[in-house]
């Protein structure tokens, strides 16, 4: 899994940072990208990187401010003009579909694939057997969403050095075996699956917040997650102006991963106001509250490693 963030600003394009976009890569899991929010140009961002929109089989909104959903019109055409077919998953709050259909039939833009609609926005979203999202309302100047996308523990793994020891051929009996089932061998003796296997890894823990501002729903989302993404728009001098438009300081960003004991911290979606030059003192003001914090900037990425169960920027 790798997060790759294709846009980190706020309101607004500047020269540093496009509106608020970030690609979930589940490339080696199931082979497909998930999308969250979708702001102004994401469709351009894309073609700096080597996403591929067919690929793209799920998108998640947030909420339906015009900086996390201004980009859908031209991914959506872009994804049937290339050749995607396969259906499309959009999850968001009440009047993503009106928006996206509206826009659709306006402008006449035919798609190649059928758009699969979700505005049920309250626990658990999506299951299947590899993954699980859930969503909780969060507290901005109109309904916004966080999603907490968490992947199901991997299946054991097998040790075929102790299962030939005991008799297992090759075949069929070790792929029982390695699903959780025991074997009766042709000598009618029984091998135990969890004699001849190691427990999987566990998953990922991935925890990606609207806009909002500092809120318990937040901490609960975001309970133990290996990654927090949370909006970071305004700095610690400036906490009456963040609650006023609805958004948070770095500091509260910081204090919501504290609370929730998440690993790490990605702050997003900064305000135009802060410079490259200032990324410095934003880090210097949470480093008390949370030590494991950094800014994301466009193209920043970050890989999980399910070997030391950490996060890395790549």
């Amino acid at each position: 899994m790798q997060l790759l963030f294709l846009g980190t600003g706020a309101g607004m394009p500047s020269k540093q940072r496009n509106t608020s976009s970030i690609a979930l890569k589940l490339l080696e899991e199931r082979g497909t990208v998930w999308l969250f929010d979708c702001g102004e140009a994401t469709q351009h961002q894309i073609l700096h990187t080597t996403l591929k929109p067919r690929k793209i089989e799920k998108v998640f909104i947030t909420h339906l401010h015009g900086d996390h959903i201004f980009g859908l019109p031209g991914l959506l055409g872009s994804r049937s003009f290339q050749g995607g077919d396969e259906p499309l998953d959009l999850y968001g709050p009440v009047g993503i579909r009106e928006f996206v259909e509206t826009m659709l039939r306006v402008s006449r833009t035919h798609l190649s694939y059928p758009i699969r609609f979700h505005e049920k926005m309250e626990g658990v979203i999506f299951e299947d057997e590899e993954m699980m999202v859930e969503t909780t309302l969060l507290d901005h100047v109109i309904p916004s969403y966080g999603y907490r996308i968490t992947q199901k523990p991997l299946p054991p793994k097998l040790q075929i050095a102790k299962a030939t020891a005991l008799g297992v051929p090759k075949g069929p009996l070790l792929a029982k075996l390695k699903s959780g089932e025991d074997v009766v061998l042709e000598d009618g003796s029984t091998v135990k699956s969890e004699d001849v296997t190691e427990p999987g890894a566990r998953g990922f823990v991935v925890a990606i917040l609207g806009d909002t501002r500092f809120c318990r729903a937040a901490v609960e989302l975001s309970q133990q997650a290996d990654v927090i993404v949370h909006e970071a728009t305004f700095d610690a001098e400036t906490k009456k102006l963040a609650r006023e438009y609805g958004h948070s300081t770095i500091m509260e960003a910081a204090e919501t991963a504290r609370l929730a004991d998440a690993k790490l911290l990605i702050a997003n979606h900064i305000s135009a106001r802060f410079l490259p030059e200032d990324e410095k003192m934003l880090v210097n003001q949470v480093r008390g509250v949370h030590s494991r914090t950094v800014i994301a900037h466009d193209f920043s990425e970050f890989a999980w490693n399910q070997h030391t169960q950490e996060m890395r920027k790549i």
